[in-house]
């Protein structure tokens, strides 16, 4: 036995690996898996028997030191023999040669392929892959169940596959309770065409023998088409096929400490016999004595019967008692809390109603007033139309009146030309010109356009000082210039005069942007503030009157007919129609020019009123605010 080698799998402080569960405990629902090793479907040829097979051949066979000795007697030295034995067929074994040269290796034979040519050798290890290699599947069966407990999927082209991990704990209590099942292997190779049944394994799962956790720790060759059972606490197998000099007795002690070479030991002494002796005896002696009490006690209960009875109707009525008594104190206090939270729900239910209430009324006053709002709003809208299209109307009147007032006309001949009040402005050329002539029609043009800045209500980038023929523009706007006045008639620097001409034309066109026109050439002055006033003065109808009212309208010239129309029967006709005012032809006064006498008196001509309105100590010259406060 000094031969032996420890085949299974040692831990790394070299105790073997022991299993946790034992074997009267191992059932199906701790099965993880199955694997197979090995798988061989080729069958072996037959071999040829020299002699008849006894249990001394078997390789797990016991072995005695006597049975050793007269083995080793039997062996003695052969004669070599050649790579190939002509005289008998060759010996098919299921396990790996193994010899003296190659220091316990398999013994590899070449002398055969040296003499092929790499096609044949080619062609020989494809047949050997495909007569070696196949397709498997697994199913378990198990006792009282017909069909298969589970089948597993099929793994290609494998010596040794190892199938998927499966749970049986679902399935039913005669199956996750039993230790015994059935494992069919199926497999074909690639020359087969159905798939045959290539083991058929019955076994108990106490009879298995633990391999280890890891199969890479088990040293041991497997056999042929070994079936290896995963399980919880690790691999287990049943061997088919074990060494020579293996012994069974080692597979009992698995597990168990090395104690080879250590003398035999007394499991227990006499004394320690003895004292379990004693203690098995103080054991019964005790059962006795409890036998004997209960029995005494059930003889004073059968006396005592009756008072027994009483006293447990008398107790148990007693609980009860006290048991109904809190469940009134409970029911009472359940009934307690269910009133106030009734009277909570009630006092909220009361506001939410009195809430609700107030959120109708609120609503409907709230409908209520969006209704007035709503025709309010639509009057309003219309009012607003109104005031737009009296804005607009009063708008061109005022254009009218600013166009009869400065008239600008072109001059015959000379296309782009124009002149203001019969005044002739060029267009930003200011060569030969008559400089009085240009300063007094540039004052008119910025009279003009400060007029029009005011009605129109469009701030003018550069602000117009129009003073007649010495007006001026500003330049609040560009940087790095020190003076911000520019003139508006030609002087000794003709740069700043032309600069003012620039800011004049810049003013118009912001005029013009109020309307979305497109300016043609910003040099054109008179063109395109020509152009302005007759966009300014179109629309449809005819134009309103203007509107009389209070001392205001006597300062801007109530009395008299519209500037623009004076020259016009039926404009002086219809604004006297309006107002209600004489003519000022009926009253020998002629244009706006007549409200202030040369004496500083303005005298009110209406024959509607008949009364004179008052008197101006000093001379009220026209302004444009209150040209705007009577329009």
């Amino acid at each position: 036995m000094s031969d032996f080698v420890d085949i299974f799998a040692t831990d790394a402080t070299g105790r073997r690996e022991r299993p946790r569960l034992f074997p009267w405990n191992r059932r199906l629902r701790h099965l993880l898996g199955v694997s197979v090793r090995n798988i061989n479907v080729v069958a072996p040829l037959p071999r040829s028997r020299g002699r008849t097979i006894t249990d001394d051949d078997v390789p797990a066979a016991l072995q005695s030191p006597t049975k050793l000795l007269a083995q080793r007697e039997a062996n003695r030295l052969k004669h070599s023999s050649s790579s190939t034995d002509l005289k008998s067929p060759p010996k098919v074994t299921s396990e790996p040669q193994y010899s003296a040269k190659t220091n316990g290796k398999p013994d590899v034979h070449t002398l055969s392929w040296s003499a092929t040519t790499p096609f044949l050798r080619q062609q020989r290890l494809k047949d050997a892959i495909a007569s070696t290699m196949a397709d498997s599947w697994f199913s378990i069966h198990c006792n009282g169940v017909s069909d298969p407990v589970y089948i597993s999927e099929v793994i290609v082209q494998s010596l040794n596959p190892s199938f998927q991990n499966f749970d049986l704990n679902p399935s039913d209590t005669r199956v996750t309770r039993s230790d015994e099942l059935t494992v069919k292997i199926w497999a074909r190779t690639q020359h087969m065409v159905e798939y045959i049944l290539l083991v058929e394994l019955a076994c108990n799962l106490q009879s298995l023998q633990f391999v280890g956790k890891r199969l890479e720790s088990f040293h041991h060759p497997l056999p042929q088409n070994c079936v290896l059972f995963h399980l919880t606490d690790g691999i287990y197998t049943s061997f088919t096929d074990m060494p020579a000099n293996f012994s069974v007795t080692s597979l009992l002690n698995i597990g168990a400490p090395r104690s080879a070479g250590l003398p035999a030991q007394y499991t227990s002494s006499f004394d320690a016999l003895m004292r379990l002796a004693n203690l098995d005896e103080c054991r019964q002696d005790a059962l006795a004595t409890k036998a004997e009490i209960e029995a005494q006690m059930n003889i004073i209960l059968e006396e005592k019967g009756e008072s027994l009875s009483k006293i447990t109707k008398s107790t148990r009525s007693k609980e009860k008692d006290a048991q109904l008594r809190n469940a009134i104190n409970v029911q009472r206090r359940e009934l307690k809390a269910l009133k106030a939270a009734g009277t909570e729900l009630h006092d909220r239910l009361t506001k939410r109603k009195t809430a609700m209430n107030q959120g109708r009324t609120d609503q409907e006053r709230s409908m209520r007033y969006l209704g007035d709002a709503d025709n309010e709003a639509k009057q309003l809208e219309g009012d607003l139309g109104n005031l737009s299209d009296d804005i607009h109307g009063q708008t061109r009147r005022i254009c009218e009146d600013l166009l009869a007032i400065f008239p600008i006309e072109p001059v015959t001949d000379r296309p782009l030309q124009f002149t203001i009040r019969g005044l002739a402005l060029p267009n930003s050329n200011f060569d030969d010109i008559d400089r009085e002539v240009v300063a007094a029609a540039l004052g008119h043009t910025a009279q003009v356009v400060q007029l029009l800045s005011i009605y129109l209500s469009v701030p003018l980038p550069y602000p117009v000082r129009p003073y007649a023929s010495h007006s001026y523009v500003e330049d609040p706007v560009s940087n790095g210039i020190t003076q911000r006045t520019f003139p508006l008639h030609p002087g000794s620097v003709q740069y700043r005069f032309e600069y003012a001409v620039f800011l004049l034309n810049k003013d118009i066109e912001f005029l013009m942007n109020k309307y979305q026109l497109r300016m043609i050439d910003i040099r054109h002055t008179l063109p395109n503030l020509k152009y302005l006033l007759y966009v300014a003065t179109s629309g449809r109808g005819e134009l309103p009157a203007r509107k009389a009212g209070g001392i205001k309208g006597l300062i801007t010239g109530r009395l008299s007919p519209s500037i623009s129309r004076q020259a016009s029967e039926e404009s002086v006709t219809s604004t006297t129609e309006h107002s209600g005012v004489k003519t000022p032809k009926e009253d020998g006064v002629n244009g706006v020019g007549s409200l202030v006498s040369r004496k500083g008196k303005a005298i009110d001509r209406s024959e509607d009123d008949g009364r004179n309105v008052g008197t101006f100590k000093r001379n009220v010259p026209l302004r444009a605010s209150a040209l705007r406060e009577s329009f």
